[in-house]
Parts: C-alpha cells; sequence; structure tokens
C-alpha cells in the first residue's frame, strides 16, 4: 500500500483528487494539509510515504516546501500536481528535491502511474511539461539567460506576487517576513531583472508566459 499525504489549497480538488485516488486499491489518503504550516505538521504525524503538493499557496511556497520535506523525511517522495507548467516552475521544483512533476490537466491521466513510479525511487515528469522542457533547451540556445532564472526561490515567490498586483504590506503578510525585508527582496528582484517597476516586471512575464491573460 502506498500512503498518500494531500497538500493543496483548493478543499473542492482535494475531495476530488481523493476520488479520483480511491479507484486504485494500492494508494490509500492518510492525511490533507491545505496551507504550508498544515503540511509541515502532517509530515510529523502522518505515515506517508508519497507528498503530493500545490506549489502555489497560502504562506510560505511550495518550493520552500519540498526542501523542507525533504529535510524532514529524507525518505519521503515529492510529487509537485500544479497548474504551473512552465520551465521556471518545474526547474525550481526538480531543483528543490521533487521527484515528480504534474499539472492538474494531466492528473486523471497520469496520476497514479507517476506515484507508483517515485514510490518505487523512481522519477515522473508528464509529457506536457517534458515537451515544454524539451522546446525550452532547444530555444535557449539561441536566447540566452532569461532574466528570472537569476532570481532566488524566495525572490521568484515574491516576483509572483508583484506580477499578481500584490502590495509590500499583503507580500509581508503572505510570506510572514517584515515589510522591510520584502522592500528589500523586491529592490533585488528589480535589479536582476534589470527593470526599474512593476508595470515592467508585469510586461516581462507576459512575454515569457508566466502569467496567465
Amino acid at each position: 500500500m502506498i500512503r498518500l499525504l494531500i497538500a493543496d489549497d483548493h478543499h473542492i480538488f482535494r475531495q476530488g483528487l481523493i476520488r479520483l485516488l480511491a479507484d486504485h486499491a494500492d494508494l490509500e489518503v492518510v492525511g490533507q494539509a491545505a496551507d504550508y504550516a498544515e503540511a509541515v505538521s502532517a509530515l510529523h504525524t502522518s505515515p506517508a510515504d508519497v507528498l503530493i503538493l500545490d506549489l502555489t499557496m497560502p504562506g510560505r511556497s511550495g518550493i520552500e516546501l519540498i526542501s523542507h520535506a525533504k529535510a524532514l523525511r529524507p525518505g519521503l517522495r515529492v510529487l509537485v500536481l500544479t497548474m504551473h507548467g512552465d520551465e521556471p516552475y518545474v526547474t525550481k521544483a526538480l531543483r528543490a528535491g521533487a521527484d515528480a512533476y504534474l499539472t492538474k490537466e494531466n492528473a486523471a491521466d497520469e496520476l497514479a502511474m507517476a506515484i507508483r513510479r517515485v514510490a518505487a525511487g523512481g522519477r515522473f515528469v508528464c509529457s506536457a511539461v517534458a515537451e515544454r522542457l524539451a522546446l525550452g533547451i532547444v530555444g535557449s540556445n539561441d536566447a540566452g539567460e532569461q532574466r528570472h532564472s537569476r532570481l532566488s526561490d524566495r525572490e521568484f515567490r515574491i516576483f509572483e506576487m508583484l506580477v499578481a498586483g500584490k502590495c509590500g504590506w499583503e507580500i509581508a503578510k503572505n510570506l510572514s517576513l517584515s515589510e522591510k525585508t520584502v522592500s528589500t527582496h523586491k529592490a533585488n528582484v528589480l535589479r536582476k531583472m534589470e527593470v526599474t517597476n512593476r508595470t515592467e516586471l508585469v510586461m516581462y512575464a507576459i512575454r515569457h508566459q508566466l502569467v496567465a491573460v
């Protein structure tokens, strides 16, 4: 039996996932979490073999949770299941220690197979993401370094929130940081991205398909 912990802030999605997995006799959901804090708490008590994780949740980022989960439970396997299929998200998740990466649009077809593969010690990237990664590698030969790749995980999270229109105090509250720390990170983001304001960040995000329009 493969024991699963689901971390996703959407209750309806978690319930749908549980119903989907109930069709597989060798898979059992033993815990749920709606945010970073709940996930960390569950990791201390849950006997889960595989953490199924969304990257976008309240509080600290899913990327940070991957690293923390791996440090806390070295034998735990982490499967990212998210709406984000773009290269920056995939690369950061895999570098943080994720063992599998799927988009939610592929969940019904590939999730059970991916769970079994990572539980057995393997790795898995869904077909849609694998194709995007391949195209990105081919295109990068001519495109050079993309500026968002210079950002740390925390800076990339703040970049996302700035692009989404959140102000300094909202980011500080969401990430449990001081406004001064957020201001410092914001300045670093602007410097590394070679822009001077939020509008230019948004335009960059749109050009590189880092945000839905």
